[in-house]
């Protein structure tokens, strides 16, 4: 069974940073898919950014050149660095995890969205408000 505790959000002004933690049990940076969504209120769950098992990397367009995804595999810790932050940022941020084994185009639609029925574990999420 996997879990994942996040943690790292909080308030911040408009073109401020934040970065998020998400610590993960076991060995699931190994062959797993890890994951930052976010949802705002009354918004769908939205794929931000994540790792693929081969080490890739994909981002959401709105936060391409903004946010960061990188991980500590001795630590077992995914991040999610977030830079010049806007009000539209403001959401709860999850951490999500697929596998053993998963395929980019199997949470990646043609568009580029992230399909989140596709993560089968998740964390319990950590707020993140951005203020102008």
């Amino acid at each position: 069974q996997v879990q994942l505790v996040e943690s790292g959000g909080g308030s911040v002004q408009a073109g401020g940073s934040l970065t998020l933690s998400c610590t993960a049990s076991g060995d699931t940076f190994t062959n797993y898919c890890m994951a930052w969504f976010r949802q705002a209120p009354g918004k769908e769950r939205e794929g931000v950014a994540a790792f693929d098992t081969d080490g890739s990397t994909t981002y959401a367009d709105s936060v391409k050149g903004r946010f960061t995804i990188s991980k500590d595999k001795a630590n077992n810790t995914l991040y999610l660095q977030m830079n010049s932050l806007k009000p539209d940022d403001t959401a709860m941020y999850y951490c999500a995890a697929e596998g053993p084994g998963c395929y980019y185009s199997d949470y990646v639609s043609k568009d580029g969205s992230f399909r989140a029925a596709k993560f089968g574990y998740w964390g319990q999420g950590t707020q993140v408000t951005v203020s102008s």
